[in-house]
């Protein structure tokens, strides 16, 4: 059985963008790129350790993908998310990318959708922006698992974009690290239509 869960670094107002580095991505003069590295400490990187621990394979956009095969495979045997996502196999959505050279990468082909809905297991989808706006105008997202961070950024990317769709959520775990990062999972919320804007609606 397929489960597809994105996980995302988000501020307080909702920016996803470049949470790792200052350069990680300037578009639209984006000036704050690393913004999630000081409240990263030993919890917070337990916490993303276990949660990798799950997947079964790795979906990912273009720009995620050659960031992480830049830098994951020279992760040492001793990195226990290093170590699981060099294994794992690793699902690109890409219409320009060519060969891939990161061990047990490959091209998804055809429609996406369709594509994504063939996989098995527990797929993770990491950072991937772009790609993360096209599965949720394509409903395909079981679970969202959002680190929000106690900061402001004023403007940036944002998880949820103009082009999402309504939908209700249930909260299914939620918990504080150490460094004020509130850590939550949401999931479908049980495919009602969405309308009465309460609780337990939407169209999952």
């Amino acid at each position: 059985m397929r489960k597809l869960l994105v996980t995302m670094f988000v501020s307080l107002d909702g920016v996803m963008q470049a949470p790792g580095g200052p350069d990680e991505d300037r578009e639209g003069g984006f000036e704050h790129g690393g913004w999630a590295v000081p409240y990263f400490d030993e919890d917070l990187i337990q916490r993303m350790a276990k949660l990798t621990a799950r997947a079964d394979a790795l979906l990912l956009g273009r720009k995620t993908y050659e960031s992480f095969a830049a830098t994951w495979p020279l992760a040492g045997a001793d990195d226990p998310i290093g170590a699981k996502i060099n294994a794992v196999p690793k699902y690109v959505a890409s219409r320009t990318l060519g060969d891939l050279t990161w061990q047990n990468s490959a091209l998804l082909t055809g429609d996406l959708a369709e594509a994504v809905r063939g996989l098995d297991g527990e797929i993770q989808v990491h950072g991937s922006g772009d790609l993360v706006q096209t599965l949720i105008r394509r409903d395909l997202v079981d679970e969202f698992h959002l680190l929000v961070f106690p900061v402001l950024l004023g403007a940036g990317k944002r998880l949820f974009g103009d082009e999402t769709i309504p939908a209700g959520l249930r909260l299914a775990e939620s918990s504080v690290a150490g460094t004020g990062v509130v850590v939550s999972s949401y999931v479908r919320a049980g495919g009602l239509t969405y309308g009465a804007m309460g609780p337990e609606t939407g169209n999952w």
